[in-house]
């Protein structure tokens, strides 16, 4: 028979001696799932590498432009940045490496007639598609726990080289119209009390961050102003808010002098900082916690909430895209359409790829909860997945 090829023979007597030799029955070869699983590896491992390279060199591209615009900066600045930010293009890269990749080893395996083998030894499709669905939540999950902890890391580097060099300003604090407000727990005063300061004008140095023109007001638990307090400025130093020279107001009162006034803080510097830095500096271990703290401090954290809902939905994703995959090119090439088909499916990747943009944005601007936002595109998908492979399988 020409029309099955060489491996294919091969695979099926294979599947045959495994199945007789081990009594298993013919939909649980551990032979051909390995098989399949291997291809399925290699084929996204590569695609998703290609990509991470592409995306990476326009980086370099990118960067080599905007270092040439400061003679200053240092000649191997560019590709330092760029090599920082090849982990941060990996989870981005890598749905649609799946996809490409899911549809490559489904191709040629169909192609050369190994699955159709398959079929006649007795499995089906959901059957050979479990290693290469084990296989793509695998590294979604490695993905969102080793890479981005890697990424988070990198890419907090690359975000100081980058500011350091390449923007003005030299700091990565952005604070509106040059004034600060900071809101923190205060139990000082009362128990479960709240402390919220205000700054007119902000210095920050590498030890202490300074605010002018300094006001606080201390609530209580049911936020009811207990005391307002002035002082012409307040520095945050070893967890602890110090303000010289503050003066109490009260209500047809006037300003009282009080000295000295120390306030403990679990803010620091650094996470002051972070809170205005994007939400990719952070791994998805460092997220929660630093969530509960920005809204215990009162800052917006809707766009870290978004972020840590991304990256637990990517091993979902990930898997999505393999059967999203094997639905789109897994139609025997004796049909007719293929080319129709495997078109079809980059179109489906791309559109997931679009709505999901757009239900960020719609979660970004509180449309949309965070947790609706970051898993409702990879359920559109699963659904298309499992539609399409439910049709082309019973019909």
């Amino acid at each position: 028979m020409t029309s099955i090829s060489r491996t294919a023979r091969h695979l099926f007597e294979t599947i045959q001696i495994f199945i007789v030799g081990h009594g298993v029955k013919p939909g649980f070869s551990t032979t051909l799932a390995i098989y399949i699983a291997r291809v399925f590896t290699l084929c996204t491992v590569g695609t998703i590498l290609a990509l991470t390279g592409l995306v990476s060199l326009f980086d370099f591209i990118d960067l080599l432009r905007r270092v040439a615009a400061h003679p200053a900066s240092p000649s191997a600045l560019a590709l330092e940045i760029a090599l920082l930010h090849i982990p941060f293009y990996l989870i981005y890269v890598l749905p649609f490496g799946i996809l490409l990749g899911g549809i490559i080893c489904f191709f040629r395996l169909t192609r050369s007639s190994e699955l159709i083998v398959a079929r006649a030894a007795g499995i089906s499709a959901w059957q050979f598609l479990a290693s290469p669905l084990a296989c793509a939540l695998m590294m979604g999950i490695l993905t969102t726990t080793a890479v981005s902890s890697l990424s988070s890391t990198f890419y907090r580097k690359a975000e100081q080289l980058d500011q350091t060099y390449l923007r003005s300003g030299g700091s990565s604090l952005t604070l509106k119209s040059g004034s600060l407000w900071l809101r923190q727990a205060d139990d000082g005063l009362v128990n479960h009390g709240v402390a919220i300061l205000h700054g007119q004008s902000v210095e920050l140095t590498h030890h202490e961050l300074i605010l002018h023109g300094v006001t606080l007001f201390r609530l209580d638990a049911h936020d009811a102003l207990i005391l307002r307090v002035e002082a012409p400025e307040a520095s945050l130093l070893n967890n602890e808010w110090r303000l010289p020279e503050a003066s109490e107001l009260k209500a047809d009162h006037l300003p009282t002098p009080i000295g000295s006034l120390s306030l403990p803080s679990d803010l620091t510097i650094s996470r002051i900082q972070e809170s205005f830095a994007s939400p990719d500096t952070l791994s998805v271990f460092a997220l929660p916690g630093f969530i509960e703290l920005m809204e215990r401090s009162g800052f917006p954290s809707i766009r870290h909430r978004l972020h840590l809902q991304s990256l637990l939905a990517l091993p979902i994703l990930a898997g999505t895209m393999a059967l999203v995959s094997a639905g789109f090119s897994m139609r025997p090439t004796r049909r007719g359409g293929v080319a129709r088909m495997l078109g079809s499916g980059v179109a489906a990747g791309f559109a997931l790829f679009t709505i999901s943009k757009v239900a960020e944005k719609f979660g970004e601007s509180g449309a949309l909860p965070p947790v609706l936002a970051a898993w409702a595109p990879t359920g559109a998908g699963l659904c298309l997945a499992l539609a399409l492979l439910l049709y082309m399988e019973d019909g």
